[in-house]
């Protein structure tokens, strides 16, 4: 399994022959004012071929029109429901819901899907479009889970123990988000992980690995990007499984024996 940080949420997961995208957003910015601090890890057009697109919600720095006109559409973009049906009528016929609960299966990969707790509406008058999924990857034999945005609830890790450790099996990578904001705002863990959520979910998840992303590429309204895995960076140090963090800076890839 290798795991390459593109930048936010997007990340490439290649694991038994396919490759999978997560979020993809390749914007120079986040509407007019928001800017990207950082160049993607890999250029749109230099990405591999692509087995399957997974959209956790629609919120503008997880789901990105331009991006998503520059990749290939013969190979499925798993989204919410709702999602999945508002990008069809918009023209991306490749959408295919999978909602929470539900398993879609790409070349042999199974890849679960379970709510996460994050309010994921684009516009915020369009609730219907609130879902946000978060996925689990999984081979048979390896194993990857990818929040997407939520934040830590006691049904965060259900995915994992349902379909890992009800069965004997351990998770191999946590991709989490880390994020930041300051002291007055405070309903930010309502629908997000701060980096000490991150951690403590590492340790719910009992993963091998954690890889915290959401970081280093957009500039915030309330937030710089680097704020958030500055803090993490001091957190770290404290934890007893340290050495099992891996901080990718975009275009670095982590590869699993």
């Amino acid at each position: 399994m290798r795991i390459t940080y593109i930048g936010h949420a997007t990340l490439l997961i290649e694991v038994q022959g396919r490759r999978i995208l997560t979020d993809p957003n390749f914007d120079p910015a986040l509407g007019r004012f928001l800017a990207r601090v950082s160049e993607p890890g890999i250029a749109l057009n230099a990405l591999p071929k692509l087995d399957a697109i997974l959209v956790t919600h629609a919120h503008a720095d997880h789901l990105s029109f331009r991006s998503l006109d520059q990749l290939p559409r013969d190979i499925p973009l798993y989204a919410p429901p709702a999602v999945a049906k508002w990008l069809a009528r918009l023209g991306y016929k490749h959408a295919v819901p999978v909602a929470p609960g539900e398993t879609a299966e790409v070349h042999g990969l199974s890849i679960h899907a379970e709510l996460a707790t994050h309010q994921g509406s684009r516009y915020g008058v369009d609730r219907w479009r609130k879902d946000t999924n978060m996925y689990l990857v999984d081979t048979g034999s390896k194993s990857c889970f990818f929040a997407g945005d939520t934040a830590l609830t006691e049904d965060t890790a259900m995915l994992v123990r349902t379909h890992l450790h009800a069965r004997g099996r351990r998770l191999d990578v946590a991709l989490l988000p880390i994020g930041y904001a300051p002291w007055w705002k405070t309903g930010f863990r309502k629908g997000h992980l701060t980096s000490a959520d991150a951690l403590d979910l590492f340790g719910r998840m009992d993963a091998r690995y954690l890889i915290p992303y959401h970081w280093g590429t957009f500039d915030h309204v309330t937030s710089k990007a680097y704020d958030a895995i500055d803090r993490f960076r001091l957190l770290l140090p404290q934890h007893p499984r340290e050495g099992d963090v891996r901080i990718l800076e975009p275009a670095e890839t982590f590869e699993l024996d």
